[in-house]
């Protein structure tokens, strides 16, 4: 779960990890132009960027309690035993459809405890508790062992061969942790504190990247530069609910709070800067 920031004393924008995925996917089916490559293959890519934190959403509905709080956890505050489970089940369900959708998942999974491979200065799990480390390497080495056997299935069939060339693959990659991460940028930060940021390795192409950088411009508006989407002006658009610490006392606790309180709405446009 996303706990979004927020003036002091108001209530906070709580977003599932269902919700900040379907914004991706928005922006996935929205992604290519005359200057950026569109995805491909581009009905895989488009799932697995609409799922890549599949394995939050058991997690998200009886979510663990934040003590500091009184709220659930926060996605960079989840306590590591939890979060390296997520970070399994994500690819365990990715691979169900396909090999390339669970390498992709596992890719990302393993790349958000290693610097998303080097790409990115948006790194949310970066340091890990020496009390965790032995359970989270324990889920990082199964994640590389998963990728060596999904990476053998797509080269031994000649339909994928072509998909899973080691280029192409970090293409895909690095094209997942832009749309995450320019997600995230709306997810997690309060509209009022949201200040110009770039994105590094964004591909253009197969064998050439570069930095968009996107910048709050007026209300509910914000430039990209340079613009990777189809068309400038298109509005997308997320939800959440508001909650307080007083939410979670309630009968049925967290559970219950979060199917009853009422869905809130947020939009914003996007225009070539």
């Amino acid at each position: 779960m996303i706990i979004q920031t927020a003036p002091s004393e108001t209530p906070r924008l709580a977003i599932m990890m269902h919700e900040h995925t379907a914004l991706c996917h928005h922006f996935a089916h929205a992604f290519g132009n005359e200057q950026f490559e569109a995805l491909s293959p581009s009905e895989l890519m488009i799932y697995i960027i609409g799922h890549h934190d599949a394995g939050w959403f058991d997690f998200d509905r009886d979510p663990k309690i934040d003590e500091k709080t009184g709220l659930p956890y926060n996605l960079i505050d989840t306590p590591f035993e939890f979060i390296t489970v997520t970070s399994k089940l994500s690819p365990d369900f990715n691979q169900r459809l396909h090999p390339y959708t669970g390498l992709i998942s596992s890719m990302h999974s393993w790349g958000l405890y290693n610097g998303r491979y080097g790409i990115s200065n948006l790194v949310l799990l970066d340091k890990v508790p020496p009390k965790d480390r032995a359970l989270t390497d324990k889920m990082l080495n199964g994640e590389l062992e998963r990728q060596a056997r999904l990476k053998e299935a797509l080269t031994g069939d000649p339909a994928y061969r072509a998909w899973s060339d080691p280029v192409k693959v970090f293409q895909n990659y690095k094209l997942l942790q832009f749309i995450d991460t320019l997600a995230l940028y709306f997810n997690r930060i309060h509209p009022s504190e949201r200040v110009e940021q770039s994105f590094e390795s964004v591909p253009v192409s197969l064998r050439r990247d570069v930095t968009v950088t996107i910048k709050p411009t007026r209300d509910k508006t914000y430039s990209l530069t340079p613009f990777p989407f189809a068309v400038s002006g298109a509005e997308f658009g997320f939800c959440g609910r508001r909650i307080t610490a007083k939410d979670g006392k309630k009968p049925g606790g967290w559970p219950a709070a979060l199917a009853q309180l009422p869905t809130e709405w947020e939009t914003v446009r996007l225009v070539a800067g």
